[in-house]
């Protein structure tokens, strides 16, 4: 690109996004070109980058699409759909109070702002189908599942979000082996495009603490979808009051998620934060 990438540097509560502007038709960079600009020691660094594109449905201001730190296609990301919420409203291309809609490669989220003045996403409907994920090895959904991984029996519920995630229950989840459990049930043939793994420690009734190996970017500081899935997972199993609204904490900080069984829906609020804007141009440019 003549004269340098530009892009912006964000995150929400930690998770952590490179959004570069195509709203004019441009290209998007390749899969190598994405894991270069990821890149924390010989690029800008982040777990997902992130393209702001033309709508795609009626109605929305704009969409965006998803790549990780090593450059695979990624479906869903609630921190950065809030990320590109700011973006938009920062850029004058979203309204700077009530609600508006935007496109996501897993379908039309709808946004609206909290009373702080933050975005919350609604997320959509959590599908439990194993063939939504895709798992293997189940033509149901169940509450619960159970595969050996790493030398031991690993319970989990899944749920796809857009993208898929397990939910393992931790005891204690400051010393849950998250990289190598996570690392394991990634790799496992129930799972033919990897999955993502949150492991979650039920504080209360509306208060959850969470850590998610993200598939093809490792453990990251947080990860809105996961939140979602570990709320709507723990609902479907009991674990949860249904309809409640639920504190997440992960180690980047504090999701808000609420889940209601009777319209599907799953909305997600949290905090988004602006890091710099900048060029990334030299000889490692795309």
């Amino acid at each position: 690109m003549a004269g340098g990438l530009r892009f912006t540097k964000m995150h929400g509560a930690g998770n952590d996004f490179v959004v570069l502007d195509l709203r004019d038709g441009a290209p998007p960079p390749d899969a190598a070109a994405c894991a270069r600009i990821a890149d924390r020691h010989r690029g800008v660094g982040c777990d997902q980058l992130l393209t702001v594109e033309a709508p795609r449905s009626a109605g929305a201001v704009a969409s965006y699409r998803i790549w990780n730190a090593d450059g695979s296609v990624a479906g869903q990301c609630g921190n950065g759909a809030r990320c590109i919420a700011a973006w938009l409203v920062r850029a004058g291309a979203a309204p700077a109070s009530g609600a508006f809609a935007i496109d996501s490669p897993a379908g039309r989220h709808e946004v609206a702002r909290d009373a702080a003045g933050g975005f919350v996403i609604d997320m959509g409907i959590p599908d439990f189908a194993p063939e939504a994920l895709p798992m293997r090895g189940w033509s149901a959904p169940q509450a619960e599942y159970a595969l050996e991984v790493d030398g031991i029996v690993l319970r989990f519920g899944a749920v796809s979000m857009g993208n898929p995630h397990a939910v393992v229950e931790a005891a204690d989840l400051a010393h849950a082996p998250v990289d190598r459990l996570g690392k394991a049930l990634q790799a496992h043939g129930a799972f033919p495009e990897s999955v993502n793994v949150g492991f979650v420690e039920v504080v209360a009734a509306d208060h959850l603490r969470l850590r998610v190996h993200e598939r093809g970017a490792g453990e990251t500081l947080a990860c809105g979808s996961g939140a979602c899935a570990a709320v709507a997972v723990l609902t479907r199993q009991g674990r949860l009051p249904a309809g409640a609204p639920v504190a997440v904490d992960l180690p980047g900080g504090r999701l808000r998620i609420q889940y209601d069984p009777a319209s599907g829906h799953v909305r997600m609020g949290g905090p988004t934060a602006f890091v710099f804007d900048g060029t990334m141009s030299g000889e490692d440019q795309p």
